[in-house]
């Protein structure tokens, strides 16, 4: 395996939680543990994006958006990683694709806050990514109504299962949403009020 690229096995089950990460926080750990719970996973994957092709403001400087990642989150079960940046993909679905291609007989499962499945069909080709990977949605608040009636969820309403620990078993497409206790910590919110401001970890 390549410098830098966390090590798997086959037959392990990892989830992938992709996104800026600017700043990581309380919320990110809370559902990454819920994942590694409910899911029955053997490792989640933070993929810090270099950029995010959907918002007009760019993130803070990669170094300090993986050394807050690695401050609040220490869970040797999840793994930080610039992968993307390190594959030089910027679509989601290029990333799963080099992913599985790098890892032949693991199980990737695409894992998503609710807030994020409400706009997913505006990803770019996110149907490949919904028929590469199963794909994990944990509740987010104020997002649950919205992302049940989702157009991706309306569209692939027939491949929703009904237990996290059965995406592991489910080929693609198969999509679960979890409901979980919520922490309504938020990236934009921890911004607002200047506590990200040089990166240092809070």
């Amino acid at each position: 395996m390549r410098q830098g690229f966390p090590i798997a096995t086959k037959g392990m089950v990892i989830g992938l939680l992709g996104g800026s990460f600017d700043p990581a926080h309380e919320g990110h750990v809370h559902i990454t543990h819920e994942a590694l719970k409910r899911m029955g996973l053997d490792q989640v994957w933070w993929l810090v994006t270099p950029a995010n092709p959907l918002k007009a403001r760019q993130p803070a400087p990669m170094a300090e958006r993986l050394a807050r990642a690695r401050f609040v989150m220490r869970d040797p079960r999840v793994k930080i990683t610039e992968l993307e940046t390190k594959l030089g993909t910027v679509r989601t679905a290029d990333t799963v694709q080099r992913l599985k291609a790098l890892y032949p007989g693991v199980t990737f499962v695409w894992l998503m806050g609710a807030d994020n499945l409400v706009q997913f069909h505006k990803w770019g080709r996110w149907r490949t990514i919904l028929n590469a990977v199963p794909v994990g949605v944990l509740a987010r608040p104020g997002s649950g109504v919205a992302a049940r009636t989702s157009v991706a969820a309306r569209i692939y309403r027939e491949k929703r299962v009904g237990r996290g620990e059965n995406l592991r078993w489910t080929s693609a497409p198969a999509w679960v949403f979890v409901n979980l206790p919520l922490n309504g910590a938020s990236s934009s919110a921890i911004r607002a009020k200047g506590e990200w401001t040089t990166g240092a970890p809070t």
